[in-house]
């Protein structure tokens, strides 16, 4: 995927699988709630910018410290302590808790490294990890960013995210009951 043009394929192609998703969300009479950190909420905002979320989507949550995680969605303090914030087991507890919370068919947790500060070189900023379950089924993936793609900035690797962590939904929409 490429940018251009103000990041405009990218919220294009946004735009068109959060139709897709929530299009499928009603047909299928299924929900969808999300838990995101390092989006700040954009997985939510794209939902919401569709005509008829509000049948899909009773909401989401952007926890993005640690207290929050806990607190709100589960998030065990031994996972945050033994893997770190930036892991994809806190992004399991924490689309668990989304589900848990809002009490949904199916979420999504966000958790990772946006930049431009706080990477490592074990885990540099545009690494992402995204979990997206289903009551019996779960993908959970490290987006390594910063191997695909040049010139990350902090805008690019959340729309990126976004858009990936969308079409892993829809990839496991797609595994369950019917296609999106």
């Amino acid at each position: 995927m490429k940018f251009a043009e103000g990041d405009k394929v990218v919220t294009e192609s946004i735009d068109i699988i959060t139709k897709s998703v929530v299009k499928y969300m009603i047909k299928s009479g299924r929900t969808v709630s999300t838990a995101e950190s390092c989006t700040g909420g954009m997985v939510a905002q794209s939902i919401t910018e569709v005509p008829g979320a509000s049948e899909i989507f009773p909401g989401g949550i952007c926890s993005y410290s640690e207290e929050i995680k806990q607190k709100v969605l589960g998030v065990s303090e031994k996972t945050l302590e033994r893997y770190t914030v930036y892991s994809s087991e806190v992004a399991s507890e924490m689309s668990m808790g989304a589900m848990r919370l809002f009490g949904t068919d199916y979420a999504i947790g966000i958790t990772g490294l946006a930049g431009p500060g706080g990477g490592t070189e074990e885990k540099p900023v545009g690494t992402v990890y995204v979990s997206v379950r289903s009551k019996d089924k779960e993908i959970v993936r490290d987006l390594r960013l910063y191997k695909e793609y040049e010139n990350l900035t902090r805008r690019k690797i959340r729309l990126l995210t976004t858009v990936k962590a969308l079409e892993m939904l829809t990839e496991l929409c797609e595994t369950g009951k019917g296609e999106v």
